[in-house]
């Protein structure tokens, strides 16, 4: 389990490094925005600049997993994004949604090799220090 641990962290890394680095540099064409909902959501996200910190956010993470340092956080990062991933792919585009799903068994894989860091929110009762 902690050589499947390790390479899902590279692949996570580097997923999340590509596309965050796509999104300042350009390098992989982006097609036109889907028709519907999902190209008007796509449009609002570019037109307000919310997707830099998007990218940041998937940016910062991903060299943290690629580095092997602060883990847990850069997993705690990107959690919120793959949610988001996932609730746009399966809400308005789900031809992404393959992608989406392998995205989230490596984050799982990546958080079950550190499990021990978020052990303390799993407790059912917070104890109280003096």
């Amino acid at each position: 389990m902690k050589i499947a641990s390790l390479v899902a962290r590279y692949l996570l890394g580097f997923i999340f490094l590509v596309f965050g680095l796509n999104g300042f540099l350009h390098f992989i064409p982006t097609p036109p925005p889907p028709p519907g909902v999902a190209g008007d959501f796509m449009i609002a996200l570019f037109e307000s600049h919310y997707l830099v910190i998007i990218f940041l956010l998937q940016l910062i993470p991903a060299a943290f997993l690629l580095i092997n340092r602060f883990v847990p956080l850069a997993l705690v990062l990107l959690g919120p994004v793959i949610v988001n991933i996932i609730c746009f792919h399966a809400l308005m585009a789900p031809a992404g949604l393959p992608m989406a799903l392998f995205v989230t068994v490596l984050w799982g894989l990546v958080a079950y090799g550190v499990r021990s860091a978020f052990a303390g929110l799993l407790q059912v009762r917070a104890s109280e220090t003096a």
